[in-house]
């Protein structure tokens, strides 16, 4: 198991600790059971060079080379449970900001696909998956991010880049820095959902397509529509062939050619 001793308070982040492993199978994992043995894992993240049994949502696998970054962040009651299925939007506001950062935004176009992905002039550079951990009553949640900043994987469902394309210089330890600055910044405007409007708002103006056609790849169904936006509770609102407005919690979006 991992020792809490080989953390290190991450420069200019008062609370907030890091640690980083040559290899490992799943940062995600890791993470929940140092916390599942007692440990205060409270804004922790742990880096690896590499993920040997990385995951992706929906139990899709996640291979990334060495020189992308691999990182997951334990955060203790981070939210209330009503407003749980609104978090992911907090995450892709705080992974916006740190690209924003390693990137020229003259130079390239920088968006948010609902509800979490990343998109550089309209190709998906990292990914998230988030995993939740009930203690004593209390929902705590593990943020994987896998940012691809040497190489990006082919053949995917959709367009793929990495961040060297756009910025050569750029290296892990930079990413990581950006990553969890901007993912503190966040969290103290997110304030435990008191911020959630203004959150919202950054979003929604950094959104890709919305009012525009879009499709949505569900568990057993294919949905095709208008991007209308998101509800309060970060629901993505689709205005249907038929006029109705359908709310979905969770799907794949792709924007027709």
């Amino acid at each position: 198991m991992l020792e809490l001793a080989d953390s290190q308070t991450i420069i200019g982040l008062t609370g907030w600790r890091a640690i980083h492993v040559a290899s490992t199978g799943s940062t995600n994992a890791d993470l929940i059971e140092l916390a599942g043995a007692g440990h205060d894992v409270d804004k922790l993240w742990l880096s690896a060079g590499e993920q040997l049994q990385g995951r992706g949502r929906r139990g899709r696998t996640w291979v990334s080379p060495h020189g992308n970054l691999h990182a997951s962040l334990y955060l203790r009651n981070p939210a209330s449970l009503k407003d749980i299925g609104f978090f992911p939007l907090v995450c892709a506001v705080a992974l916006h900001r740190a690209i924003s950062e390693a990137l020229d935004e003259k130079q390239s176009e920088i968006k948010i696909k609902w509800p979490n992905d990343i998109l550089v002039d309209g190709a998906k550079c990292c990914g998230m998956l988030m995993e939740s951990d009930q203690q004593s009553g209390v929902i705590n949640i593990v943020i994987g991010c896998g940012l691809n900043i040497v190489a990006h994987p082919q053949d995917t469902p959709y367009p793929a880049m990495h961040l060297n394309e756009k910025n050569p210089a750029l290296t892990t330890q930079d990413m990581f820095q950006y990553l969890a600055e901007n993912f503190a910044r966040t969290l103290d405007e997110w304030n435990g959902g008191r911020g959630k409007a203004a959150i919202r708002d950054y979003w929604v103006a950094h959104a890709r397509g919305i009012g525009q056609a879009i499709i949505i790849n569900l568990a057993n169904e294919r949905l095709e529509g208008v991007f209308e936006g998101i509800d309060a509770d970060g629901l993505l609102s689709l205005r249907l062939p038929s006029g109705t407005v359908k709310e979905i919690s969770a799907g794949d979006v792709f924007f027709p050619l």
